[in-house]
């Protein structure tokens, strides 16, 4: 990362390096070959993100079950949402990485960017404090704790509950196709539900997939549930 990114970088989060050297870190993959990448600080960031996160809820909903603070939280730091906050602020156009991975479109793959949010999270932990870390996660957080105003729940929970009120079997799910390279594969997966037209979605990982396929049914038919 050249110093004018690094500097970019700075003023689009909000937050000034003292180690810079652990920015260039969390932002460099493993195709360029350096001896270090963000692989590390992602696994760091992935726990202080979690407690981060687990803090903020059990603040902010004093009433609320474990059962569902898990659900919420389970939502929070889930790999398809760090990854849409990563897009909102851009945060694939500072990752180094090799020619052949740029090309395949690394920045805009959704399993990176989550670990590059995740590795981020965890720069700023070892350059700082907790606390800091905290007051980072809280101002992007806040306002979509705002808008979840039940404990989400799954969308193949919700869907194998409502097979389960209607007496009919649990739904199956199938991979129709599987494309893309190793680092960064597409998953078509079908569900299929007892006197149902089948329903197929795409995913970057066969849960993934299986997820948005669930969720694609549970629209398309109406079923209604928990937000």
């Amino acid at each position: 990362m050249t110093p004018e990114a690094l500097d970019t970088l700075q003023k689009r989060i909000g937050y000034n390096f003292t180690n810079e050297q652990l920015a260039r870190d969390a932002f460099t993959h493993s195709s360029t070959g350096a001896d270090t990448n963000y692989e590390r600080l992602e696994f760091l960031g992935d726990r202080v993100l979690g407690l981060a996160v687990a803090e903020l809820l059990y603040r902010t909903f004093p009433q609320e079950r474990e059962g569902d603070m898990a659900r919420r939280l389970a939502a929070l730091v889930q790999g398809e949402f760090l990854a849409e906050i990563a897009r909102e602020i851009e945060l694939g156009a500072y990752v180094d990485f090799s020619d052949s991975e740029a090309q395949a479109g690394g920045a805009e793959n959704a399993h990176i960017l989550a670990d590059v949010f995740e590795a981020m999270i965890g720069a700023i932990y070892l350059d700082s404090d907790f606390e800091t870390c905290q007051t980072f996660i809280t101002s992007l957080w806040s306002g979509r704790l705002e808008n979840m105003k039940r404990p989400p729940q799954h969308p193949k929970t919700r869907l194998q509950e409502w097979a389960q009120s209607q007496s009919l079997p649990l739904p199956a799910y199938r991979i129709i196709s599987q494309s893309g390279p190793d680092h960064a594969p597409l998953f078509e997966i079908a569900v299929s539900v007892k006197g149902y037209e089948d329903v197929t979605a795409q995913g970057s990982s066969r849960q993934a997939a299986e997820k948005q396929a669930a969720a694609a049914f549970v629209e398309k038919f109406c079923i209604e549930g928990e937000s």
